[in-house]
């Protein structure tokens, strides 16, 4: 058995002993442990004592002998405070994990029964290029997918563009009365030209020119016309953004399922579909006296009415969510045919929504249960979202995952060439204070190409290119994920590349290591036989770590939380790097304990691929 297996046989024995011996239920827990005091803890006793009116040690020795320990457990202890710990069977655990770990499934969960779940990250206006700060959404909601993934969800990726909204009619003023090119100059991305030049020039004019701030407001109401010619150039201006965006982020190694065009929300009419609902089963009211008389408005409980529609007929931004978040959610019939976007880089196919005919057949991207991946800016509005589509779906789930934004440090801002004054860089979209994703990626790429250079003098320039992109890429997703969501993160080009300590390059070099020893073993290992011998307490630690991936992928799934998988990555590779310090492999003393070892590190590299792996980390064989 691994660890959750043992874990929830645990529990089971558990919950049996208290209902045999007659006590009340609580809501206790059988975790691993990190305390030392043995491999899992029970806190049950510590829970019962108070209502049995006994000391905390004293209930938890009356369970010690309760507990059938077969082959997994070495024993059971009463810890003064109370706390159950079990010590596990070594032997008879490594026997089990090692073989184990070869599968291809090794250390998935069966949480989501194949159930159908849709993540949409990235979702970028598509009038700029991606900066690091959508990248932290990209890592984020990519790794999420991969690991819903993991634990049997049947999960689908969704993107949304915004291509109907102010960011789009700015672009088009600038184009259209700012007297901006539109091919940008030779070298330089659509994109990055629409962003950097067009977007910050002419948002910045708005406010001494109000005649140019009064065209925005047309060009946005003749968005909302698909026949219109504004409509038309808006949309070969935002499929061209897109594709620069959709570019960054493959190069990330993200992939998606679906395309959902805000535009073709807005001409399906779903959003009057849904306010027609949303009025009959009297979800909103319509003010008839104070500030907001002829408004409908959202009553929110504890909060202030949210209006929805304003007195002239005009839906709010808040009534732009509602619709496409219950598409999402399955709750409308869904107005949309579908169309082959592209193959991308992966193989996977990407669709796009339209309301045009095609040849494909019908999609399904909607589920009962829906993650959306946005900063912490929008939480208000979320929240108003997830309240509303409660209420449509009393059984569904729709989650706001939210994060905090990122900053650069000054050094790695001065790096990038940007002046800083010895300030962290706090990035705006609209002032064109941000660093480009590309530039970033590229910056570390050279970077790493050329410390690689120095240490693999064997290797050619496609084989250094390769290891550039892996460690650039693991690097800025691994330091975007490692942090708490609700945490404000510093990137820094210089700490996160250093080879000791919490970085990524730390974990991949493990990996590298692990990979160098096979490649001097040259055989294949044989792992029909028995692990006994491997018994130094730097052997069962990385053992123990191997054994735990399940747990972590279990808890990562269970609270949607990247920097769970993040956390193991690093444990693994600790476990793995004492390992390497204190015991040698191949000199060890029979050729039986050399192979027993390789198969240890065979068995610690493929785990920890597969872990980097759903953080969309590639764990190269050099660096």
């Amino acid at each position: 058995m691994t660890f959750l297996n043992i874990i929830n046989h645990l529990k089971e024995n558990t919950s049996k002993i208290i209902s045999e011996k007659g006590y009340d239920n609580v809501d206790f827990v059988v975790e691993y442990s990190r305390s030392g005091f043995g491999d899992i803890t029970c806190n049950v006793a510590f829970l019962l004592a108070k209502n049995l009116k006994k000391n905390p040690q004293e209930v938890a020795q009356e369970f010690v002998g309760e507990y059938n320990l077969g082959n997994d457990l070495e024993k059971v202890e009463a810890h003064k405070s109370g706390y159950l710990n079990f010590f596990i069977n070594n032997n008879s655990f490594t026997n089990t994990v090692l073989p184990e770990s070869l599968k291809e499934n090794y250390g998935s969960v069966d949480i989501g029964k194949n159930s159908k779940l849709i993540v949409e990250h990235t979702s970028v206006n598509p009038n700029k290029a991606l900066h690091i700060g959508h990248l932290r959404n990209v890592a984020i909601g990519d790794a999420v997918s991969r690991i819903l993934s993991k634990a049997n969800y049947d999960v689908k990726v969704l993107n949304y563009v915004d291509d109907s909204g102010l960011q789009v009619a700015d672009i088009i003023v600038g184009f259209k009365y700012g007297g901006f090119s539109e091919s940008p100059p030779t070298g330089e991305k659509f994109a990055d030209y629409c962003g950097d030049t067009v977007y910050v020039n002419i948002t910045s004019k708005y406010e001494s020119d109000k005649d140019l701030e009064s065209k925005r407001h047309e060009i946005l109401k003749e968005l909302e016309d698909s026949t219109s010619e504004t409509a038309k150039f808006g949309k070969t201006l935002t499929r061209k953004i897109l594709s620069d965006q959709l570019d960054t982020a493959w190069n990330f190694g993200a992939s998606y399922d679906c395309l959902n065009f805000e535009s073709e929300i807005l001409y399906s009419k779903l959003w009057e579909k849904i306010f027609e609902r949303i009025k009959s089963e009297n979800l909103v009211r319509l003010e008839d006296q104070g500030d907001n008389v002829g408004c409908w408005v959202l009553p929110i409980e504890n909060e202030d009415d949210k209006i929805i529609v304003r007195s002239n007929g005009a839906a709010t931004y808040v009534a732009k969510d509602i619709p496409y978040a219950a598409w999402k959610l399955g709750v409308v019939n869904d107005p949309f045919n579908y169309a082959k976007y592209t193959t991308q880089p992966n193989g996977r196919i990407l669709y796009e929504t339209t309301l045009e005919e095609t040849q494909v057949p019908k999609q399904s991207f909607a589920a009962n249960k829906v993650i959306t991946v946005i900063d912490n800016r929008q939480t208000n509005l979320q929240k108003i979202v997830t309240n509303l589509m409660s209420k449509f779906n009393p059984e569904s789930s729709y989650v706001h995952l939210g994060y905090e934004a990122v900053t650069l440090s000054s050094d790695t801002a001065k790096i990038l060439g940007n002046k800083t004054n010895g300030k962290d860089v706090q990035m705006s979209g609209r002032k064109g204070l941000y660093i480009n994703a590309d530039e970033i990626i590229e910056k570390l790429e050279k970077h790493i190409f050329l410390e690689s250079k120095g240490r693999n003098d064997d290797l050619d320039d496609a084989s250094l290119n390769e290891i550039a992109h892996n460690v650039a890429v693991g690097t800025i997703r691994y330091e975007l994920i490692k942090p708490d969501l609700g945490k404000i993160i510093t990137f820094d080009i210089n700490t996160s590349l250093k080879l000791e300590g919490d970085t990524c390059s730390y974990i991949q070099y493990s990996c590298v290591r692990a990979a160098r020893i096979l490649e001097k073993f040259g055989n294949e290992p044989n792992f029909d036989v028995q692990f006994d011998q491997l018994n130094t307490e730097y052997e069962t630690n990385l053992i123990k770590q191997i054994g735990l991936f399940e747990v972590f992928v279990n808890d990562a799934a269970k609270n949607y939380s990247p920097k769970v998988i993040a956390k193991y990555c690093y444990d693994l590779a600790v476990a793995f790097s004492s390992f390497y310090e204190h015991v040698n492999v191949l000199k060890a003393d029979t050729p039986e304990l050399i192979n027993a070892r390789i198969c240890l590190v065979l068995s610690f590299k493929l785990t920890l691929e597969k872990a980097l792996n759903l953080i969309g980390i590639i764990a190269p064989q050099r660096m």
